[in-house]
């Protein structure tokens, strides 16, 4: 017998007892919504056995990770129905939109919704008959004609980069494929998803957290969707829509005109909003920026001030944070911590009467938030503008408009900024903005904070908390979105984040968060970061940026 720990009780099973058994034993969890269990801090499959003692957290679609896996799953069934309805078509899952995955189908004839309903159709024969899907071990040169024989091109031209003999690889009816997680054991539990038609392409969508067992509307994020689109055709154009087209441009030793170009892309897209801002100079007083953890907000903020100086226009900048209401009067979370991330931790009515004032010509004290106390004080800070002098407010609140309710809509310039990953591995794995910006700020942690990556994983699902709360719902509020992605930045931040990764131990809780995410920096080839100008983006997390 073995022993087993599982929400904090105690039970023993038959030595080799496959985790759905144990699921099916306890009778603690709806079946139906548990995609894999973390055991003895590895992610396993719910068909892995058990041979040793264990500690044993279940995972449900309504944990991120869980979600992950149960949409990596949907991506599988996708694959072989489509395989088995247009043979010899391209399927690229592309991005996050609106609460689904956008994909594009390359086939002989336009995408079309009859195509769609085909293919949820055939998904849906395989959910019917629960088919199951293996997680098997194949050595590298089997897997490669597993892959030529069914035309996946791009994971064969990455495996030549990958320096092990064996890989995990899942089967489905005869349709061989990886995505970079764990999968679900059948098909049967995959019948919530739907599609909507977004030409050129379509969304697969899937249960959110939260609602485990059904699937939302499509939601349109147009400005999300047109940003995503721009600089995934600007990916094309230089050539780079893989990681190995990126290792292929490293290996030749060609990559310092690949920093250029998309530096010089960076100072041109942050020039027009300069000159956007510009042009109605005399409405846009207030200029708001707000994008999820490590988007480099700091250092566009500091680009965006020179290039407006260079139209004549000299902003200042005025912190939130500094209008914190007193500590004692913070409002707390569930837990009863202090939640300083919710906008009522924010004096709005202050905070407003102040920018009013300002945008009138007149001179306001500004406070300071003293840290060590809790309590704004006033120091002397005195500031007064004018035409020349528009405010900029960086802060994780500033497109929500009640930060700035007072405020007419046309004296307001909104922007939107975050990491949204211009690469993917190969065409059916994409690389989560989510860990591009967790990668940034576990190296930039690290660097700067004296914190190490497990002390970031472990606060990374509060931060990913406050975002999904306080940022995403009101991205569509901006005027215009940045895109702070680098499409080689993970080439560099591999060297920093690989060690740091490595220093996690099995016996710490986030243990199968260094694994996954050390097996996508394995696909990159390093590279050299002397090619890379003091002032990117990029130096914000690895050092070395000229705005220091």
């Amino acid at each position: 017998m073995i022993k087993a720990k599982i929400a904090g009780k105690d039970y023993n099973f038959a030595k080799g007892i496959s985790l759905e058994e144990i699921l099916e034993e306890i009778k603690l969890y709806d079946k139906k919504i548990v995609v894999a269990a973390i055991v003895n801090n590895r992610l396993s499959n719910l068909s892995d056995l058990l041979y040793e003692d264990a500690r044993i957290r279940f995972l449900t679609i309504n944990d991120e990770i869980g979600n992950r896996i149960y949409r990596r799953s949907l991506y599988m069934l996708m694959t072989k129905a489509i395989q088995e309805l247009y043979p010899g078509s391209k399927l690229s899952i592309e991005h996050s939109l609106s609460n689904g995955i956008y994909c594009e189908l390359h086939k002989e004839r336009p995408l079309s919704s009859k195509d769609l309903k085909n293919i949820k159709d055939k998904m849906l024969e395989y959910v019917r008959q629960d088919l199951p899907i293996k997680k098997l071990i194949k050595n590298k040169k089997e897997l490669i004609e597993i892959y030529k024989k069914q035309g996946y091109m791009d994971k064969v031209d990455l495996l030549d980069y990958l320096d092990r003999d064996q890989f995990t690889v899942y089967e489905l009816e005869g349709n061989y494929d990886y995505f970079f997680y764990n999968l679900v054991p059948r098909t049967g539990i995959l019948d919530r998803f739907d599609f909507h038609l977004q030409i050129p392409g379509f969304v697969l969508l899937h249960p959110k957290r939260g609602n485990p067992y059904e699937v939302p509307a499509y939601i349109e994020q147009e400005k999300l969707a047109g940003a995503f689109y721009e600089f995934e055709r600007w990916g094309e154009i230089i050539g780079v829509s893989s990681v190995t087209d990126l290792n292929n441009i490293i290996k030749k030793g060609k990559f310092k005109d690949l920093v250029n170009i998309m530096e010089a892309l960076h100072e041109k897209k942050i020039a027009q909003i300069a000159d956007k801002i510009a042009e109605d100079q005399d409405k846009n007083k207030i200029i708001l920026i707000a994008g999820p953890s490590s988007s480099g907000k700091t250092t566009f903020a500091q680009r965006l001030s020179i290039q407006l100086r260079v139209n004549g226009i000299n902003p200042i900048s005025i912190s939130t944070d500094d209008y914190f209401v007193d500590r004692e009067q913070t409002p707390r979370d569930e837990n009863g911590e202090y939640d300083f991330e919710s906008i009522e931790a924010i004096d709005l009515e202050l905070l407003n009467e102040d920018l009013l004032a300002l945008l009138q010509g007149e001179r306001v004290e500004i406070p300071t938030f003293n840290f060590h106390n809790g309590k704004r004080e006033y120091r002397g800070n005195y500031l007064q503008v004018d035409r020349e002098h528009p405010i900029i407010i960086e802060g994780i609140h500033s497109l929500n408009d009640r930060l700035t309710e007072f405020i007419p809509e046309n004296n307001k310039f909104k922007i939107y900024i975050s990491a949204l990953t211009q690469i993917n591995i190969d065409r059916h794995n994409r690389i989560p903005t989510t860990d591009n910006r967790l990668l940034r700020r576990m190296v930039r942690d690290n660097f700067f904070r004296n914190r190490s990556a497990a002390s970031t994983l472990e606060w990374w699902t509060a931060v990913r908390k406050g975002e999904e709360k306080n940022i995403f719902p009101y991205q569509e509020n901006a005027d215009v979105m940045f895109n702070s992605g680098l499409v080689y930045e993970l080439a560099i931040l591999k060297k920093y984040a690989t060690p740091l990764l490595k220093a996690i131990s099995p016996e710490e809780e986030v243990y199968y968060q260094a694994e996954r995410l050390l097996e996508i920096l394995e696909c990159f080839l390093p590279m050299d970061e002397d090619t890379v100008p003091g002032n990117s983006i990029l130096k914000e997390f690895i050092g070395g940026s000229i705005f220091d």
